[in-house]
């Protein structure tokens, strides 16, 4: 099963793209109960672009908050979240129809998201850990010259928040998350680039 496991994601990191599939992430905020912490949510306008770094650890960690956070009562869209990502995506531009693809995976569609604005629904993360996979060693030599030097995977788990208006009352959720962010840094690159991603809850062992 190991090895099966490993075969697969080094196909996933070579082959794109993939194809797209609905955003299964979004849905109406979660049974009422009192708000107890606020969104880190992002400004109306344009969207930050993630700042350069060449620490692996570090960028993974911008992705998985990038990911994670938005917020329907900006004038911030769907659309300017993902082309916040795949800015920072593989500079050949090989990975990017796959890594979209991903991002389907995480993110509301378009219709979810104009319903979530209704409720002002935002999300973030709050990350407890960022850890290479275990498999992650076997898939690199598995794979011999197949990944550029310097590519890396971290399993990140964290808890998944939303807040939002629910009958003009003030409701959270909170949701226990993991997947696996794969990104290739120095040597290669001397920024760290993002490459693909697993499916939500489905992670790197």
């Amino acid at each position: 099963m190991g090895s099966l496991l490993v075969a697969l994601v080094i196909y996933s990191l070579q082959v794109r793209p993939s194809p797209a599939t609905p955003g299964t992430t979004g849905v109406a905020p979660a049974t009422p109960r009192a708000m107890t912490t606020k969104a880190h949510v992002s400004p109306v306008g344009d969207l930050a672009p993630l700042g350069p770094t060449s620490d692996p650890d570090a960028f993974a960690r911008l992705v998985a908050d990038a990911l994670f956070e938005w917020n329907t009562a900006t004038l911030v869209g769907r659309s300017e979240h993902v082309e916040q990502l795949v800015a920072v995506s593989d500079p050949t531009g090989e990975s990017s129809p796959g890594l979209v693809s991903d991002l389907d995976n995480y993110l509301p569609t378009e219709e979810t998201w104009a319903g979530l604005a209704q409720y002002e629904t935002a999300q973030w993360l709050a990350i407890d850990s960022v850890v290479t996979p275990t498999l992650w060693d076997e898939a690199v030599a598995q794979a011999g010259n197949e990944l550029l030097p310097g590519t890396a995977a971290f399993t990140i788990e964290g808890t998944r928040h939303r807040s939002g208006l629910w009958e003009n009352q003030p409701v959270a959720s909170e949701q226990g998350v993991a997947f696996t962010v794969f990104i290739v840094c120095a040597p290669s690159y001397a920024q760290c680039h993002l490459l693909r991603l697993s499916r939500l809850d489905e992670p790197l062992d």
